[in-house]
């Protein structure tokens, strides 16, 4: 049996950095549409781009082939380029003295990998991408309600 394919689009924002923070989620399966937000009220823009990814995985209930868009060159270049295996394999450390940032999420999202056949792509941010464009203003949306 073959997996379904999903397309799962995020985006992940934050007013000050640190600071109140929102992630937005579109999950795409044939013609139906999810959008999903949520947000904290102390958090950083990273931790709120890997959360999108996690909870749109997450809503997942069976395993899929998923096609992840995502405008952080820091999600998708981690997983996509390997260092956050490299960082996992090494006790969540970049190199000989500085620790990865986030090593709770990243492993929450290795878990989540293993589960589905994920391919990341990276999309230019503000740049008119419709699914970008929308995770943005729920994202941002979400800033607002912190």
């Amino acid at each position: 049996m073959s997996l379904k394919k999903v397309e799962l689009y995020t985006d992940g924002a934050c007013s000050g950095n640190p600071g109140p923070g929102g992630w937005g989620v579109i999950l795409k399966y044939k013609d139906a549409e999810r959008e999903m937000s949520g947000g904290e009220a102390e958090t950083t823009n990273n931790r709120m781009e890997i959360t999108a990814v996690i909870e749109g995985l997450r809503a997942l209930k069976e395993p899929c082939s998923v096609d992840v868009y995502s405008d952080s060159k820091y999600v998708v270049d981690a997983v996509n380029l390997g260092w956050v295996f490299k960082w996992k394999a090494n006790g969540w450390m970049r190199n000989k003295k500085e620790k990865a940032l986030n090593p709770k999420l990243w492993d929450e999202l290795l878990s989540l990998l293993e589960i589905h056949n994920v391919t990341f792509h990276w999309v230019k941010g503000h740049n008119g991408h419709p699914e970008n464009e929308r995770c943005d203003a729920l994202a941002v949306a979400e800033i607002k309600k912190q």
